[in-house]
């Protein structure tokens, strides 16, 4: 069913079986399509890219795979010799409890089982740790329905984990300051912040309630700790995405508690029964568009690159320094094509070395200038004062690329195993108005 320019060949999935199915990534009238056909579902046609910016030159520099990987690959081969990355994050899912009940939620939390036992937690610790390397983000479900938490932090930390990270909603911890004070004592590296805009009506609906008092408490709480907070919005067509620019200045203006703004476009798993339509899809480009037509001249679009570690169309960063007058500074190298075909060990580490220092307090900024060609200046500045711009869109069975999934870094632990994270989440879905054959 090929009409348009074939930019290239890949698997995917099925959204509807989930079944290995040939893809083709092909242009047509401006926008660019992930097309698939299973022989018991049909055909399948989902947008990846709006030409809002150059795809040939974003994605400069990679080499595509060339083999097929694992034929068993994404189901069931945790990391196989298919994949082409290390492990930057490991996620070690602490419960299924949650105190929210989200429309939006990649792991459809609130489920009834029992927490496992900090004993089992602290052996799965035990399996992923690297001493003086690893960074461990803990999630769930809510981790923070869990009053062990702080000893979880402190068992990860005892083991050698250099990062922990706390992936939360923030509704404890904007209410029960000695539960902070124990998470940071324990040794809490940085939070992931679930943080959706800056009124209400985002939070009701993508969240149910509003919440909006809760996560400035909940940053203020942190900052009060010395503990550093990355907000991270979940971005939907028709509620969100105009919200944009206010996120950026939001966060801006609190720093140096808040680190920075992971942006994540809704990708449709977990808690989402039905095959979007191409409407409700927000790609990685027109994020960058809107960043910089929200953000003015304080965000220039162009100071966002591709990611470098994992695929270039599973990311972008922008790393700053907030000067005293709240401007920013661009650290960002120009250019592109950067190789990419180093070790996958060598990369992964080199992440984390990035994550830790942009996402943690490591001081408080000193009354030292803003003369950046200062070397001493420039140092302190970096280390009390950084801000990153960054996102990530996960897949899911519609828009799933296993060329993307075999650089993917961000890896979930279960079941013994490290498997990708939009491998690891990944949810049949249903043709909009229609059922499973």
């Amino acid at each position: 069913m090929e009409s348009g320019t074939v930019l290239g060949r890949t698997w995917s999935v099925c959204p509807v079986c989930l079944k290995r199915i040939r893809a083709v990534k092909i242009r047509r009238e401006g926008e660019v399509f992930l097309e698939k056909e299973c022989p018991d579902h049909g055909f399948f046609s989902v947008v990846v890219w709006r030409d809002r910016a150059d795809l040939a030159q974003w994605t400069s520099g990679l080499k595509a795979p060339e083999d097929e990987g694992n034929p068993d690959c994404p189901h069931a081969c945790g990391l196989c010799s298919g994949h082409l990355r290390g492990t930057c994050c490991v996620i070690l899912e602490v419960t299924e409890r949650c105190n929210l009940r989200c429309p939006f939620c990649f792991a459809d939390g609130g489920g009834l089982r029992e927490d496992p036992p900090l004993e089992e937690i602290r052996r799965s610790l035990e399996q992923i740790i690297r001493p003086g390397e690893s960074l461990v983000q803990l999630s769930g479900g809510e981790p923070t329905v869990r009053d062990d938490l702080p000893e979880i932090v402190r068992a990860a930390k005892d083991l050698g984990c250099r990062y922990v990270q706390l992936n939360t909603n923030g509704i404890r911890l904007a209410s029960d300051e000695p539960y902070v004070a124990a998470l940071a004592q324990a040794g809490l590296s940085f939070v992931f912040l679930q943080f959706d805009g800056i009124d209400d009506d985002v939070y009701r609906t993508l969240r149910g309630r509003p919440l909006f008092d809760i996560k400035k408490q909940t940053i203020a709480r942190c900052g009060e700790y010395g503990i550093g907070v990355t907000l991270v919005p979940t971005l939907v067509p028709g509620v969100n995405i105009r919200s944009i620019g206010d996120i950026l200045r939001f966060a801006l203006a609190r720093s140096p508690a808040v680190r920075g703004v992971h942006f994540q476009p809704v990708s449709y798993f977990g808690r989402i029964p039905a095959l979007p339509a191409d409407g409700d899809r927000f790609t990685l480009d027109e994020l960058m568009e809107q960043i910089g037509l929200q953000g003015g001249d304080l965000f220039p679009v162009e100071e966002l690159t591709p990611s470098r570690c994992n695929h270039p169309l599973c990311g972008f960063s922008g790393d700053f320094i907030v000067t005293r007058d709240g401007t920013l500074h661009s650290l960002n190298r120009k250019g592109g094509g950067e190789d990419r075909e180093c070790a996958c060990e060598d990369f992964a580490a080199q992440k984390r070395r990035y994550l830790g220092l942009r996402w943690e307090r490591s001081s408080e900024p000193s009354g030292c200038g803003d003369d950046l060609t200062d070397m001493d200046v420039f140092l302190e500045r970096f280390r009390s004062s950084s801000f990153t711009v960054s996102a990530m869109p996960f897949q899911d069975g519609g828009n799933l690329d296993l060329e993307r999934l075999r650089y993917c870094t961000l890896h979930v632990f279960r079941g013994g195993k490290f498997i990708p994270f939009c491998a690891c989440y990944l949810t049949p879905l249903l043709p909009s108005g229609g059922s499973p054959a």
